[in-house]
C-alpha cells in the first residue's frame, strides 16, 4: 500500500499515524520530504549497535527513521530557525509518536535543538541506498 497516512495532531500539531497506518511502518523510497518532531540520542544509547550492526557514535552525522531505508542520505532542516544538516539514516526508531528521526547530539547542536530536546523539522531524502542518482533527479525536479 505505500508510506502510511499521517494526520496531524489536534493539540501540538505534531504528525501521527492514523488508524489506517500498519504497526510497522512500510519503507517509504518515495523521495518525499516529511515534516514532525526530531529529537536526539539520549546518553544510555552511545556505543550501543544500531540497526546497521555499527556502534552509535554521538559525534557523528547518523540518524534514526522508521520508515527511510538505511543508508538514506537527507537533510534535516530544523523549521523553526531554518538550520540544515546531511544525516545518513543507519538505525531504525524514533518510537515516539509525532516524532520521525533521532538525531544524534552533535547533529541536534548543529540545529540548536539540544537545550529544548524536541524540534519541529523536515526530512529531505537526497539519496536512496542502492540508486546511483539522487531523489530530485529521479523525481524529476
Amino acid at each position: 500500500m505505500g508510506a502510511p497516512t499521517w494526520a496531524q495532531a489536534s493539540s501540538k500539531g505534531e504528525t501521527q499515524p492514523t488508524a489506517s497506518s500498519s504497526k510497522k511502518p512500510q519503507l517509504d523510497r518515495s523521495g518525499k520530504p516529511r515534516k514532525g518532531k526530531a529529537s536526539y540520542y539520549g546518553k544510555k544509547f552511545h556505543g550501543r549497535k544500531m540497526a546497521d550492526g555499527t556502534p552509535m557514535d554521538p559525534n557523528s552525522n547518523i540518524a534514526a527513521s522508521r520508515t527511510l531505508p538505511l543508508g538514506t542520505k537527507a537533510i534535516v532542516t530544523n523549521l523553526e530557525n531554518g538550520k540544515s544538516e546531511v544525516v545518513e539514516i543507519r538505525d531504525r526508531g524514533p518510537y515516539v509518536d509525532g516524532r520521525i528521526v533521532d538525531l544524534t547530539p552533535k547533529t541536534a547542536e548543529k540545529l540548536d535543538m539540544l537545550e529544548d530536546g524536541v524540534a519541529t523539522v523536515e526530512v529531505r531524502p537526497i539519496e536512496l541506498p542502492g540508486d546511483s542518482r539522487s531523489v530530485a533527479q529521479s523525481s524529476g525536479e
